[in-house]
């Protein structure tokens, strides 16, 4: 007489919810194949040269470094990202940066003006700098290569004229604590930085009530959500790595202030491309511009308005670099614009527009300056640098042209 066993019956639905979830986790990675490549990208960096370095890397006074060396090109990388996106290119902002802060040299030290005034007309300027060429490239119709070629060199001229070939300095502390200085300690003495703590926890709230409205909004549209174990894991996940890096900064001098800037960028701008119309009609654009034209897209109007936001933030980068230096300096913002480039582009921007997010040019950003500053670290000269970032940005082009045939097929 022979038995047979029979599997338990619960064991084929556990498999099959076990194959679903899975399933649904690879299918959230391709679909998001350019962010989450990146972020793995840069977490992979980042281990490298943490161990690379013996732990240098990451060393609380080294973040803070990396932080504000890297302000003014994140700027600089989120304004080119949504030019990028709505299908231009802008050659013109590393000069336009050296321009800015010349003048606003020029304005704090040589006629005593009091530095927040100086500040707010410095990003008119550069909204009047971005305005003119937005006039030529959307109302004219010259193509933005050649409009903003020509602002390179006219703001580079402009630079040398104003400041008679000679640096101005110095900046009064008020001005310079954009770059270089921590929000302030309050509250009573702990080992850590009391209003970094505070900001850490707010973000965690923030994060994650953002993925539960955005789950709940998926759910509400019988989309396909990842299981609630592996949700809980990425919540999990998410907050370990904020109140890692919270506690990273709050164990030095806590948050920089250019730091703050960033993030209320990447928010607006961030839910301005994501949420608003403008923000739509920007991707419609860059993606498609006659059919967005046909469906009712005014092309010269957005196009203006994304040329005068790259301006305002190059100035705002410009404000940024020269409190760093301490000088307005002719030689100022040397090659910021292949920054900014290879930062969209690595962080997902695509050749043809249309594709791209705020978050992907802050990653791409990151990735180009942990580079720089781990090869720093180890003793890695300045020209075999330029031929390793050289390589990355040659790398995540491929990607995306292999991403779109993949997608295509």
């Amino acid at each position: 007489m022979t038995t047979t066993s029979t599997p338990p019956r619960d064991e084929a639905p556990v498999k099959s919810a076990a194959q679903s979830a899975v399933s649904l986790l690879l299918q959230s990675m391709r679909n998001n194949m350019r962010q989450y490549g990146m972020l793995i990208a840069l977490a992979l960096i980042v281990v490298l040269f943490q161990i690379w370095t013996d732990g240098t890397l990451l060393l609380p006074n080294n973040v803070s470094n990396l932080i504000q060396q890297n302000g003014y090109i994140l700027i600089l990388a989120i304004g080119m990202m949504i030019v990028i996106i709505a299908g231009h290119i802008d050659l013109s902002v590393g000069s336009l940066v050296a321009f800015v802060g010349a003048m606003s040299a020029v304005m704090i030290v040589n006629h005593d003006m009091p530095w927040v005034l100086a500040l707010v007309l410095s990003l008119l300027i550069g909204a009047v700098a971005g305005a003119w060429q937005g006039f030529f490239i959307a109302y004219v119709g010259i193509p933005s290569f050649i409009v903003t070629l020509a602002g390179m060199l006219l703001f580079r001229g402009l630079t040398q004229i104003v400041l008679e070939g000679q640096s101005i300095a110095p900046f009064p502390n008020g001005f310079q604590n954009i770059a270089k200085g921590f929000i302030p300690e309050m509250g009573p003495y702990t080992q850590y930085h009391n209003p970094t703590l505070l900001l850490g926890l707010a973000t965690i709230a923030f994060l994650l009530i953002r993925e539960w409205r955005d789950r709940k909004r998926q759910l509400a549209y019988e989309l396909d959500v990842l299981p609630t174990g592996l949700w809980v894991t990425k919540l999990v996940a998410i907050t370990a790595a904020v109140v890692a890096f919270t506690l990273t900064l709050a164990s030095f001098h806590g948050v920089p202030v250019v730091m703050l800037i960033m993030c209320g960028l990447l928010l607006g701008l961030g839910y301005v491309m994501r949420n608003a119309v403008v923000g739509r009609h920007i991707y419609a654009l860059g993606g498609n511009s006659a059919a967005a034209k046909l469906s009712g897209v005014k092309d010269k109007r957005v196009t203006f308005m994304v040329f005068v936001n790259m301006g305002v933030l190059a100035a705002l980068a410009g404000c940024v670099y020269a409190a760093r230096l301490n000088a307005g300096t002719p030689q100022a913002g040397l090659n910021f614009e292949l920054e900014a480039i290879a930062a969209a582009f690595i962080g997902g921007a695509s050749m043809s527009g249309g594709v791209g997010t705020v978050m992907g040019a802050v990653i791409g950003g990151l990735v180009l300056g942990v580079l720089n500053n781990g090869m720093s670290l180890v003793g890695i000269g300045t020209d075999y640098q330029q031929v390793i970032k050289g390589l990355v940005l040659l790398a995540a082009v491929g990607f995306d042209i292999w991403n779109k045939r993949r997608v295509g097929r």
